[in-house]
């Protein structure tokens, strides 16, 4: 687990992996396979699966997917890892009441996965005492990669009271935090620093404002706090730029003004992209739409055959698009991704 959070605490690009579906909603396996080895490309520090992003349906006994989709990223990640070994932090996404939770996890402990990012959706009612009895038992089986999921696709809000009390959980490795609200995640930076633990990373989950998290000294104890890094459905596009972004970061210590016309831009490209306007409704066929505009999808079904892009989405896609053509890595994509989709 050293390893685990000193790669963390250096703070990574951990896109999260989307589900790659052919047009009669079975899984693309080589599509599936093509976007984790883009991911491992691009220079991404891990790599999240089964979470949001891959579709939380992948559990319904219909699709079967769970497994199926865990195995294949982790042995993609392996095949490429081997030809040039590095640190890759592999994630699994967990989810449930704690009988479910516990059997996810234990299937990710078993395939290879390092840590579980764990989502609480499932505990709206609950007390925080059920919730972090919840979070103990997981955490016997993986690391915990902390989870403050918005409202506004099924999480519920936690106060400062569950922050601190989860910073104390041993097994808690880092914190996402996604609440798309300042408040909120305020909260969550002053519990860690509360807690005196200086071992767990702070990740932004906030799609809406990525670039201001990982500016931020947060000075809520003797040291600032720092976000180092994010597990982000945006990451999922443009990943190898958000690792170019990452790296400079690291290096600037006073970071230049640059920074606040990137913020904007990334903010309104992702508003296009995850629907803000219809409610995040279009979150998931927005990103398929980026993937399948560079030749990595196919198209942008998802398992839900309801689930699409909104009204006047793609030409808000467009819109973006064409307002900050260096956002993205069509030029990167273009030129591996023939290799990537190799069989």
């Amino acid at each position: 687990m050293t390893d685990l959070r000193r790669h963390l605490l250096a703070g990574q690009v951990i896109p999260a992996h989307p589900l790659a579906l052919t047009a009669t909603r079975r899984l693309d396996e080589q599509r599936q396979r093509a976007l984790t080895r883009y991911y491992v490309a691009a220079g991404a520090g891990g790599i999240a699966v089964g979470v949001h992003t891959t579709q939380f349906a992948i559990r319904d006994p219909r699709h079967g997917l769970f497994e199926p989709v865990l195995s294949l990223a982790a042995e993609t990640i392996r095949v490429e890892l081997a030809r040039a070994p590095r640190p890759l932090a592999r994630i699994a996404g967990a989810m449930g009441r704690t009988e479910q939770a516990v059997r996810e996890t234990t299937i990710a402990a078993r395939l290879g996965y390092d840590a579980v990012l764990l989502s609480l959706a499932g505990w709206q009612e609950d007390s925080d005492v059920a919730m972090l009895e919840h979070c103990r038992a997981v955490g016997e089986v993986l690391p915990l990669f902390g989870f403050y999921l918005q409202p506004a696709v099924g999480g519920r809000v936690l106060g400062y009271g569950f922050w601190r009390r989860f910073a104390e959980l041993p097994a808690v490795v880092a914190i996402k935090i996604a609440p798309f609200n300042r408040y909120q995640t305020l909260d969550v930076v002053r519990a860690v620093a509360d807690s005196g633990r200086t071992d767990i990373a702070l990740y932004t989950g906030n799609d809406d404002n990525i670039i201001i998290d990982l500016l931020t000294r947060f000075r809520t104890g003797t040291a600032p706090r720092r976000i180092v890094g994010g597990l982000l459905g945006q990451w999922a596009v443009w990943t190898h730029r958000a690792v170019e972004w990452q790296a400079r970061l690291r290096e600037e210590d006073i970071p230049g003004p640059g920074w606040l016309e990137l913020a904007p831009a990334l903010t309104d490209a992702n508003g296009a992209i995850f629907d803000a306007a219809h409610g995040f409704r279009g979150c998931l066929p927005g990103i398929h739409e980026v993937l399948r505009r560079q030749g990595l999808l196919a198209g942008t079904w998802c398992l839900d055959p309801h689930e699409g892009l909104s009204p006047g989405q793609r030409e808000e896609i467009d819109r973006v698009l064409a307002r900050y053509p260096g956002l993205t890595d069509d030029d990167f994509v273009a030129e591996g991704r023939d290799r990537w989709l190799r069989p």
